[in-house]
């Protein structure tokens, strides 16, 4: 008995222990990569091999679905904070803010008061007691709520991805718990040739492969393959433009009746005059082109309430450009469009310890994968727009239920039984016999029992 009772209590001192180191370790460290621009459908088009041994041992959501506008500053703060673009208040590439009266580009994007409206990832995280890095990532290397993350660089294109990398795996190596790198392309190289150039989309999305391949090695090499989760993801997808495919504003309106905010593919306006009388030119002005007046912008867009929403807004067709005169095309590529495209969603792939191996989902809301990562890091997470509901399906830890096909099948044994039911109720009454009485359920206020009438 004694002897039992000296075991029984190593065992418990072992388990502790063991607990006690888990607690202190905390979960893995997580790193987030973009590659700008990745629209979901490359993987299909293109030999992506490194890319695919990498969700091969991991997870792959086949089609993100953005948020609105499908630009980058507001769908890489969007992935950060769980946020629509009207909550988080980057609505755009350019902005105005009416009551600051400030204006902001990707190249004066600075000022913090742009990006208060929210809480990123690598600043939530330091309340939980954990380190930060991010690189290069929009809005990283601005002071939000007064911090940033514990390190950070200042956006320089000229940064090889090669060079970002050794400094991240650094940064994991010093003990950082979640980190975040950006890479520029196939956006790049999507805006100069488009989409559709095989050749051009072909070569750059084999960089992006080797760089992947390059991130594997630098994990392997350091140790860290194995020991962090990795999400790698983008922000938009891209569409083909085209000379043929024009919207010229001057067509439609005199340029000093209004002052233009942003341009294509989605068109910011403020009126001088009156807004209704501007508006409806601008709503007959070409058959490849919705205009919105700001309390007319639909829901599902979620890019309505802010005060930042212009109070016309213009939206193209996919692969139409608003220009506001001439002939010449900016760009043979772009984005920005309606998110409901499949041409402006990017994807999703996962690996590491926390995630399921060779499992595939078809589609997740990007605001979702908010609520995964503070998930993953046992990070309580700040207000979102996003749930567990689906991404949780990508943990190994997690049970999930596939809605739909439980829907389906309560739906399909229903209707059986109602077959079943109606065949065997269905009884011919004999030839001059009474009609089935019907019976009406009624309840008595003093009483529980149903009486019959």
């Amino acid at each position: 008995m004694s002897l039992k009772l000296v075991l029984g209590f190593l065992c418990a001192i072992g388990t502790w222990a063991s607990e006690n180191d888990t607690a202190q370790q905390g979960p893995p460290p997580l790193l987030l990569v973009s590659f700008d621009g990745f629209r979901a459908d490359y993987l299909k088009r293109f030999p992506m091999p490194n890319l695919k041994l990498l969700y091969s041992q991991g997870v792959l959501v086949e089609q993100l679905t953005n948020v609105f506008i499908t630009k980058t500053f507001p769908n890489h703060y969007s992935l950060v904070t769980g946020l629509y673009a009207e909550s988080h208040g980057i609505l755009a590439s350019n902005m105005y803010d009416p009551i600051s009266h400030k204006h902001f580009s990707v190249h004066n994007d600075s000022d913090p008061m742009w990006w208060n409206g929210a809480q990123p990832l690598w600043i939530t995280a330091l309340d939980s007691g954990y380190k930060t890095a991010a690189m290069m990532w929009p809005g990283s290397d601005v002071t939000i709520g007064n911090r940033t993350a514990t390190h950070f660089f200042h956006y320089d294109p000229h940064v090889t991805f090669q060079e970002r990398l050794g400094n991240v795996t650094n940064w994991m190596l010093g003990n950082k718990k979640f980190a975040a790198l950006y890479w520029e392309e196939p956006d790049r190289t999507g805006h100069t040739f488009g989409p559709d150039n095989i050749t051009a989309m072909g070569k750059v999305l084999k960089e992006v492969d080797d760089n992947i391949a390059l991130l594997m090695s630098e994990l392997k090499r350091t140790g860290l393959w194995g020991q962090i989760n990795i999400l790698i993801t983008s922000d938009h997808g891209m569409a083909q433009c085209s000379a043929d495919r024009l919207i010229r504003l001057d067509d439609c309106l005199p340029p000093d009746n209004y002052t233009l905010v942003d341009l294509t593919p989605v068109a910011a306006l403020i009126p001088k005059e009156d807004a209704e009388a501007v508006f409806s030119q601008l709503k007959k002005c070409h058959p490849h082109m919705k205009a919105y007046l700001k309390k007319t912008i639909p829901d599902r867009l979620h890019y309505r309430n802010n005060a930042r929403v212009q109070p016309i807004i213009l939206i193209a067709d996919e692969g139409w450009t608003i220009v506001q005169r001439g002939n010449k095309l900016p760009r043979l590529g772009d984005h920005g469009y309606d998110n409901a495209l499949p041409s402006m969603h990017p994807f999703l792939a996962a690996t590491g310890p926390s995630f399921r191996q060779g499992y595939q989902l078809s589609s997740l809301e990007s605001v979702d994968v908010y609520p995964l990562m503070c998930r993953l890091l046992s990070v309580p997470p700040q207000p979102n727009n996003g749930t567990l509901t689906q991404a949780r399906c990508l943990l190994a830890a997690e049970t999930c239920v596939d809605v739909p096909l439980v829907i389906g099948l309560v739906v399909g044994v229903l209707l059986v039984l109602t077959t079943i039911t109606g065949e065997s109720l269905n009884i011919r009454r004999p030839s001059g016999s009474r009609p089935f009485q019907r019976l009406q359920v009624d309840y008595d206020d003093d009483d529980d029992d149903p009486l019959l009438e």
